[in-house]
């Protein structure tokens, strides 16, 4: 049964996977989050290469990104899923242009873990006026 963190992690592949490449910049970020939030303290930072491996594969089977989201709902508590949305929203918004595949997984996103729609569209504010630039 895959963890908490496994699930973020998760998350965050899932979205920048969407557009069928995962950029470096991406992979950073992904880095970043994982470094920096809270959540993340307990996590040995060691294990994040195998991790993003694990769901690479797991997205590149048949039905991947069904099966993908099923495990992530199942190993996030309740309240760790608007986190999930958060982060899933910041790593679209890190590089300034959200691509219409990465806006068609967070829609999937928000809707497998039943997040509000009020509560989405101010993670999504947030998120956008975060990495907003001149």
């Amino acid at each position: 049964m895959p963890d908490h963190h496994r699930a973020l992690i998760y998350t965050m592949v899932i979205v920048s996977a969407a557009d069928s490449e995962m950029p470096d910049a991406e992979l950073r970020v992904i880095g970043d989050i994982v470094g920096d939030l809270p959540v993340f303290r307990d996590f040995d930072n060691s294990e994040l290469p195998k991790v993003l491996n694990d769901c690479t594969e797991l997205i590149n089977r048949e039905n991947g990104l069904e099966e993908t989201l099923k495990v992530i709902k199942t190993a996030l508590p309740a309240r760790l899923r608007e986190t999930a949305y958060a982060i899933a929203c910041d790593l679209v918004a890190a590089d300034g242009a959200a691509t219409q595949e990465e806006l068609r997984i967070l829609e999937l996103i928000r809707h497998c873990l039943n997040i509000d729609p009020l509560i989405a569209a101010a993670v999504e504010r947030g998120a956008r006026a975060r990495f907003q630039t001149l």
